[in-house]
């Protein structure tokens, strides 16, 4: 996609308040690189481009007379976004990075150098929006409407065998309208309904209820187009993902898959040099599995669903932005990789292990 084209597509236009104009716009020193980011954007390939580097920055912009998330070029001063800042769009933060989705259901980030960059910018978003918010509830206008429309509070079935068939019809036609689907989100996460489930899948497997099993393949493979990243992270925990990938095995529409098997006993996890933090590796376990969800269990998507699957997308850009910042910030690591590579006496074995291994991604399967 051209950068020009990406200007145009991300610079679409809303309405500001008058006191806003000048008092929350945030502009960079370009001396300080608490304010250097990159700009990705989901392509339809189903990849993060990497639109360029440069300068962040949030102010008034006349022409679309809103307070704008601009991205400086550092290489040539071209403008890499334009995004007005909107308070009923969604805004995604974790660790060093901002992700949104524009109108036009293009999914953008905005990763930063520096941590306290982007907890300043996510800070100055999230005033700007809510302004927004309050100003428009004290005009009346349409937004209003909207918001009062918005997630309602639900009661989900009891998390029982005899209430599957129940469960699953409340979660299917809560994709009527938005409202529902945000309202089942919250009440899944409120209820921790995702463990629920998962005793609900021992009971059936130790009882081989095969028609509890089918329907629970369908309520969970139907959670991922939920589209929501707190959604993900609950079913991706450390104590429920081996059992969610154990429900992805009994499509009802193709003989029983041996995933949980293969990740234990085929696929092999290699340590070319071992790491010491332990939050570190479980990330990376955890990436993987993700990943061979996306890759393998769930089928490739339409292009009406990938849209409908873009957290599951950032998920993983999240997560293995964490794994490559924390590697970074461990010397002890480094150190032991450059000196084993410069080392004469390395087998030819060995340094292809190190050099490929490690560019590869030691998460990634054995062979």
């Amino acid at each position: 996609m051209q950068k020009d084209h990406w200007v145009a597509s991300a610079a679409v236009g809303s309405n500001r308040t008058a006191s806003s104009r000048n008092s929350s716009a945030l502009r960079p020193d370009r001396r300080d690189t608490r304010h250097r980011v990159k700009v990705y954007i989901f392509s339809v390939s189903g990849q993060w481009d990497d639109i360029g580097t440069g300068n962040v920055s949030i102010s008034f912009l006349e022409r679309l007379q809103a307070l704008t998330i601009l991205v400086r070029s550092e290489e040539n001063g071209s403008m890499l976004l334009e995004s007005k800042i909107c308070p009923n769009r969604e805004y995604h933060k974790e660790d060093s990075m901002i992700t949104w989705t524009e109108d036009e259901a293009i999914e953008i980030a905005i990763s930063f150098q520096e941590k306290l960059g982007c907890d300043e910018v996510w800070d100055k978003i999230t005033e700007i929006r809510a302004q927004k918010s309050a100003a428009v509830s004290e005009s009346g206008g349409g937004l209003v409407d909207r918001l009062e429309e918005g997630p309602q509070l639900v009661e989900l079935p009891p998390c029982e065998l005899s209430k599957l068939d129940e469960i699953y019809e409340q979660v299917t036609t809560s994709f009527s309208t938005t409202a529902k689907q945000e309202a089942l989100v919250l009440a899944i996460e409120r209820d921790n309904y995702v463990p629920k489930l998962v005793e609900l899948f021992h009971m059936c497997e130790d009882l081989e209820n095969m028609e509890g099993l089918h329907i629970l393949f369908n309520i969970i493979r139907t959670f991922f187009f939920l589209n929501k990243i707190s959604l993900l992270h609950q079913m991706f925990a450390d104590a429920v993902i081996d059992d969610v990938i154990g429900c992805l095995e009994y499509d009802p529409n193709k003989p029983q898959a041996r995933h949980r098997e293969f990740m234990t006993k085929i696929s092999q996890h290699k340590e070319v040099i071992p790491f010491n933090n332990p939050e570190l590796l479980a990330k990376i376990h955890q990436t993987y599995k993700v990943q061979y969800i996306q890759e393998v269990i769930l089928p490739t998507p339409s292009l009406f669903e990938e849209n409908m699957m873009s957290s599951l997308n950032s998920f993983l850009m999240f997560n293995k932005a964490d794994i490559i910042n924390a590697i970074q910030e461990d010397k002890v690591f480094l150190c032991e990789l450059f000196t084993q590579i410069q080392d004469t006496s390395t087998s030819e074995g060995q340094f292809q292990e190190l050099v490929w291994g490690w560019c590869r991604g030691h998460w990634r399967r054995g062979h």
